[in-house]
Parts: C-alpha cells; structure tokens; sequence
C-alpha cells in the first residue's frame, strides 16, 4: 500500500524492464495499456533497459552487436532462449508506460579487470542509443542515455568519450544516467 499514507509514497517507482517483458509479458500490458493501470500506480514510473542483467545474469547472456541473448532464468520458460535487442527494449518500455525510460547499454561489471571488453561497451552504448532513438516513437516518454566506461575517469578516458558521443546527440536526449557502477567496486572509486 505505497499510497495509503502520501508521506511515505516514493514520487516514482521502478519497473523492470527484463523482468516484466518475461512476466506478464507485453501482451498483458497493452491490454492494461500500460503498467500504471495494471498495477493501480498514479505516480512517476521509471524503468530500466534490461542491460543491468548483462552483469547479473552474465552466466545466463550471450553480448553481441545484435543485442544480448539470454536464457530465462524461470523454470516455466524451460531455458528459453530471449533475445533482447535495443529496438525491443524501447519497445517493451513503451508498453509498460515508463514516464522516464532508459536506453539499452552494454553493462559491464565495474570490478571486472578487462580494458578492451569495457572500450567495447562504451562505444557499443553508442551505437544502441543510436537504435533506441530510432525505436522511441513517443515523446511523451523520457529516454535518457546511460553513460558507461567503467571507472575510466580520466581526461579523455572512456566515460567522457561516451559522454562526449551522448553530447552530440543532446537535442535528442533530455536527461543521462550513470551506468555500469553499484558492481562491487569500492566507495572511493564509485565516487570518481
């Protein structure tokens, strides 16, 4: 009961994008158009890409430049192959009625110790953006773009070069997120 007392409800909840498409799936939520109705939610919704399952479910994903292939981690769907594309992902984020959507990102794990698989990701983020600007139909919905380069914080260094590709693409993007943290890495390097 988020909304029984007004003083304890969030202004905006998160859905997730991997998870809902699986289940109850999008055919659900266009029934429901959207998953305010479905749920009974009247504030903000957030929802993000489906990358974060790249690091949590890693055993379970394949990354390609197509997009990430994952086996369903629920026993109902028999190890069922999904494969979650940038196109799909904005897809599934405008079904469930996101105000605020998130673009799909290549989502490395920030203790993992792999320059290149991390340059990779950052320019491989750009380029899904580039397909999830392509698959936003409705502008009433948000879709900011996920900064990634792991904790290459260094002038020049790979988090300002992704940030540096979103700013040319600005007049299409009304917010960013920072990606690809919160993985283990220490408070010190987080804070960078």
């Amino acid at each position: 009961q988020l909304s029984s007392d007004p003083s304890l409800s969030p202004p905006i909840i998160l859905g997730n994008t991997y998870h809902l498409a699986l289940d109850p799936g999008t055919p659900v939520l266009d029934s429901y158009a959207g998953l305010h109705n479905f749920s009974g939610w009247k504030g903000g919704m957030l929802t993000d890409s489906g990358g974060f399952q790249m690091v949590s479910l890693l055993k379970l994903a394949e990354i390609t430049e197509a997009g990430v292939a994952f086996q369903s981690p629920y026993k109902k769907d028999n190890g069922k192959m999904i494969l979650l594309k940038p196109e799909e992902s904005i897809r599934t984020q405008v079904s469930i009625g996101a105000d605020i959507m998130m673009q799909l990102d290549d989502v490395v794990s920030s203790v993992r110790c792999d320059d290149a698989r991390f340059e990779e990701a950052t320019y491989r983020t750009l380029r899904w953006l580039d397909r999830c600007l392509g698959a936003a139909t409705d502008k009433e919905q948000n879709m900011f773009a996920i900064v990634q380069g792991g904790l290459d914080v260094t002038v020049g260094g790979l988090r300002e070069v992704c940030l540096e590709g979103f700013r040319k693409r600005d007049s299409q993007i009304p917010g960013y997120a920072i990606g690809g943290l919160a993985g283990g890495e220490g408070k010190d390097e987080f804070w960078r």
